[in-house]
């Protein structure tokens, strides 16, 4: 138990610590290293959700797995607005860019596509009740969404020569996609499919 709260733990902080370090940091705004954090924490939660899905983390009690996924969720969404907001304050013209996918390098459109799968699942995800979304219906969109914000922050992440250091990044992001492949593979979702398929 304690060794794998102590790999978690190692594969959120170095990232993390590595990042603070970052001589870019220096003469930056407040506003843009905010930002920049903003993103890290989201890269951090995205690790964390898989393994509390797939109940993964040793010693939760297993009623509290999704209500702690909900909660992350609800950060990870605020994280990813701020990104954005501090990324906007800073710099307007590159955020509206960005949106429009008309920005000069490629990673914006990654994050744009991530930014809404994200935004959508947090909405989704608030009015699931409402819209009495079935919960085979709400588990195979969740997993759509979740691959799509999976894949696209990676490739945003890793295309980026930012504040976060190449290696731990590189580890975290391996990390991200390993976690999420064996949380749907457990979760056999495809099973889902080929029954209303069939």
């Amino acid at each position: 138990m304690t060794l794998v709260w102590a790999a978690l733990a190692c594969a959120l902080v170095v990232p993390s610590v590595a990042a603070a370090a970052s001589p870019l940091l220096a003469w930056r705004d407040p506003v843009y290293i905010a930002a920049g954090f903003a993103g890290v924490v989201a890269m951090a939660l995205m690790l964390v959700q898989p393994l509390l899905i797939g109940r993964y983390l040793p010693g939760i009690p297993a009623r509290r797995y999704r209500q702690i996924h909900r909660g992350i969720g609800g950060v990870l969404v605020v994280s990813v607005a701020i990104h954005v907001a501090g990324l906007w304050i800073t710099s307007p013209p590159d955020v509206i860019d960005a949106l429009l996918f008309d920005s000069p390098t490629p990673f914006s459109a990654w994050g744009v596509i991530a930014m809404w799968a994200v935004f959508i699942t947090g909405c989704l995800a608030l009015l699931r009740k409402p819209l009495r979304i079935r919960p085979g219906t709400w588990r195979m969109v969740h997993t759509a969404l979740a691959a799509v914000i999976v894949v696209g922050s990676v490739v945003h992440a890793l295309q980026i020569e930012g504040t976060m250091e190449t290696l731990s990044k590189a580890v975290l992001c391996a990390l991200i996609l390993v976690a999420t492949v064996k949380v749907v593979a457990d979760l056999r979702v495809w099973k889902i499919l080929n029954r209303r398929a069939g």
